[in-house]
């Protein structure tokens, strides 16, 4: 399927000059915001910023990284820099209390999400006449909403199915004939196989295209995506600290993601030291907000392992692209789309009481689904042979996890004093995604 290049905004194509200029100026804006952020104003207290002696964008390294414990430390609004009657929207990410992270929107922020995500869909091949299956779920997740605003605001017709029900999500693609799709590549590949079990002619659905994010993915499983559905796959990028889908995607090249750097600032650093590596070097992403209203974040750790790509693109866009995300620089586990931390596992298995804190993770993805297995020691005096027992057991245990982690998992319980014993750091999560090299 060929694919016109159309350019959305002539911000994509400003001169290297002409961008950084525009970043500068607001830049300066950003930093006057963001001292209406009692953490921010005591940072730049501590560090002799003012917005009035920021000369260049290199003085932007003058302020700390923000981490996402400092949003934790000042949950849940802490960050605002707008009145509360100026919210038009809240959505959150999960956290390792099993709160999530808060993000604030107005309504010029909602504005610039729909600009942002109509961007890089309008550069993945969505045009007006297109009609779009939305499979990912709304709620405070904000993949669903801020693909929906980014369709809408194209102005195709948008399916909003959410996620889930497969088959009716099969039957759906056959009766109202959409052109698009938008969920996580692992799904997208549980609804090819749907389609197989379910006998439909894969040529009989309108599919062209689809756009896929909110878990890392390979360029092998992009081939499977389009082979199973007959499609082209775009990858695209976005986090909610930072605004949510929209910081970046791909453009007809597929040559990497375009970041949108008239309204962030990007910065790839090693992160051990901190230090800036050098463009094509993969290091973990930085990114500031130039543009947001209620939550300006500055030099935001995303922990995310990627490399930035300054050379010109064949499309026309003159903007930095950033490659698939390969990992992550701490321990933090992707589920289906789902952020999860080992501790909050560890926090949901000791809510429970009989059972011992000794437990291992075992993530895999044996289909196209990751699967989760927990398995979890008992206490001597808790262990029984009455199935119904253990079954209870079990209940408890998926609830907590569910509640907390906000992930379904298989809870396998093991006898007492089963599980090695480290005397050093205990090995916790086995990852057979990575041993298999999927991630």
């Amino acid at each position: 399927m060929e694919i016109e290049n159309k350019i959305w905004d002539k911000n994509e194509c400003l001169s290297r000059d002409e961008l950084s200029a525009l970043q500068f100026r607001r830049l300066k804006d950003t930093l006057s915001r963001a001292g209406r952020v009692p953490y921010y104003r005591e940072v730049f207290q501590q560090c002799g910023i003012d917005p009035s002696n920021i000369n260049s964008l290199s003085d932007l390294k003058k302020i700390p990284f923000t981490n996402k414990s400092d949003l934790r430390e000042h949950y849940p609004l802490g960050f605002l820099a707008v009145d509360r009657k100026d919210i038009a929207r809240v959505h959150g990410s999960s956290g390792t209390t099993g709160k999530p992270t808060f993000v604030a929107y107005t309504e010029a922020d909602r504005n610039l999400w729909a600009d942002l995500c109509a961007r890089f869909l309008t550069a993945g091949g969505l045009r007006r006449e297109h009609m779009v299956q939305v499979a990912f779920g709304y709620g405070l997740f904000t993949g669903g909403f801020g693909l929906h605003y980014g369709i809408e605001r194209v102005g195709a017709s948008v399916v909003p199915v959410s996620a889930g029900n497969t088959p009716r999500q099969v039957m759906i693609l056959q009766d109202l004939g959409a052109d698009a799709i938008i969920c996580t590549p692992s799904y997208a590949l549980q609804i090819a196989e749907v389609i197989e079990e379910m006998k439909v002619d894969i040529n009989s659905l309108n599919l062209k295209f689809g756009h896929f994010g909110g878990e890392p993915w390979t360029e092998d499983m992009r081939t499977r995506i389009e082979q199973q559905l007959n499609i082209k796959a775009f990858n695209n990028y976005g986090l909610s600290e930072i605004i949510g889908p929209g910081v970046s995607g791909e453009c007809i090249c597929r040559k990497g993601m375009h970041i949108q750097e008239d309204h962030f600032i990007v910065e790839c650093i090693d992160p051990a030291t901190g230090q800036e590596v050098a463009p094509g070097e993969y290091g973990e992403l930085v990114f500031t907000s130039l543009t947001k209203e209620a939550m300006p974040i500055i030099r935001y750790r995303t922990r995310d392992i990627s490399r930035i790509m300054y050379d010109g693109c064949e499309c026309g866009r003159t903007t930095c692209r950033m490659d698939r995300i390969v990992g992550r620089s701490d321990d933090m586990l992707i589920i289906r789309g789902v952020n999860v931390f080992p501790s909050q596992i560890e926090e949901a298995i000791l809510q429970v009481e009989g059972v011992a804190a000794h437990y291992l993770i075992e993530v895999d993805r044996p289909h196209n689904l990751d699967e989760v297995t927990v398995h979890v020691e008992m206490q001597p005096e808790f262990f029984s042979d009455k199935m119904s027992e253990m079954q209870a057991m079990r209940d408890r245990l998926l609830h907590e996890i569910r509640v907390i982690a906000n992930i379904s998992v298989k809870i396998n319980l093991v006898a007492p004093r089963s599980m090695e014993r480290s005397f050093g750091k205990a090995k916790r999560v086995i990852d057979r995604r990575v041993e298999k090299g999927i991630l």
